[in-house]
């Protein structure tokens, strides 16, 4: 039985986690890489964004001949309609694809633990009972903070809700991912503006004022001064967050803080990668386009390939 649910987890981890305070309810999409994207020092970024990390690793100590080999299946892959090219929405979904990885990966995990059936479906029913177990029957009552628990069932209930599109009941492995990572789906915004609410409203009346922002971020010590950023962000909320100037910040307002516009960057690096490799310029590039700019999709960058064999092969 898993008590406490993996949606809440993420939010209480979230919350404790030692990172500027300001920042820690803003939902970034990460970069495509760490690295820094200057392809005259080399091309570790963009193998980073086309394969993502793990993979990149994984390449970083291939030979050129295997890296080549690796990247026309994978440009088969990419080439959906099969037309013989790769057009730009076909490796925008590639590399948005690779950069969900971890995400999927996490799903992937923790997928058996609900699907008690095996039938590639997680129930509403499979997820409560799964989650909650036995507490259930017994309305919480052998839980230390009983409110708390119904308060957090009853929150999973309505993103289950909001999650099932199609309203039967049944997650699909793709509206579980919706359920358990909202921030990275359109249609989940409304939740995710919803639960932050929720988390900071002391009061109840379904806003944050000044007072709840700023408790939300930090609780001082008796006697201790508030340390600058907090006054930093006194002056955020009034002058950036309260866009309407009326001591609250409502839905729409916290939306624009917790989830922001942003730089696509999988759209910034599918046009950068068809701009460097298609030759004859027509937007698209096909498999030999590809494979002659081969070091800049996969080609080691991380190791030289030389020297690398050899060091392997003293230790061994």
């Amino acid at each position: 039985m898993l008590l406490a649910p993996l949606s809440t987890l993420c939010v209480v981890i979230a919350v404790a986690l030692a990172v500027p305070a300001q920042e820690k309810r803003v939902h970034h999409h990460a970069d495509l890489s760490d690295r820094p994207h200057d392809d005259a020092h080399g091309f570790q970024y963009d193998h980073e964004a086309f394969l993502g990390k793990e993979e990149a690793k994984t390449f970083d100590q291939l030979s050129p001949e295997e890296s080549k080999d690796r990247l026309a299946k994978i440009v088969d892959r990419i080439d959906t309609d099969k037309d013989g090219f790769v057009s730009h929405p076909e490796l925008y979904s590639w590399i948005k694809h690779r950069q969900r990885r971890y995400i999927e990966e996490n799903v992937n995990k923790h997928w058996k633990d609900y699907d008690k059936n095996g039938d590639d479906k997680i129930s509403w029913d499979e997820y409560k009972n799964t989650t909650y177990g036995f507490y259930l029957n017994e309305e919480f009552d052998d839980v230390e903070d009983k409110a708390r628990y119904k308060s957090m069932l009853r929150r999973d209930e309505r993103r289950f809700k909001m999650a099932d599109r199609d309203g039967d009941g049944i997650a699909t492995r793709e509206q579980f991912t919706a359920f358990l990572h909202p921030e990275e789906f359109d249609y989940m915004k409304d939740v995710v503006i919803q639960e932050t609410i929720e988390d900071i409203d002391r009061d109840g009346d379904g806003k944050i004022n000044l007072s709840e922002y700023i408790g939300d971020m930090f609780t001082p010590e008796e006697g201790e001064s508030e340390p600058d950023w907090v006054l930093t962000e006194r002056k955020h909320f009034s002058e950036f967050r309260d866009v309407n100037q009326d001591g609250y910040l409502d839905a729409s307002e916290v939306g624009q803080w917790v989830l922001p516009g942003e730089v696509d960057h999988a759209d910034n690096e599918a046009k950068h990668l068809i701009h460097d490799t298609d030759t004859d310029k027509d937007e698209r590039m096909t498999k030999q386009e590809i494979l002659a700019n081969w070091n800049m999709f996969v080609g080691s960058q991380a190791t030289n390939y030389g020297e690398d064999l050899t060091k392997r092969h003293d230790e061994l």
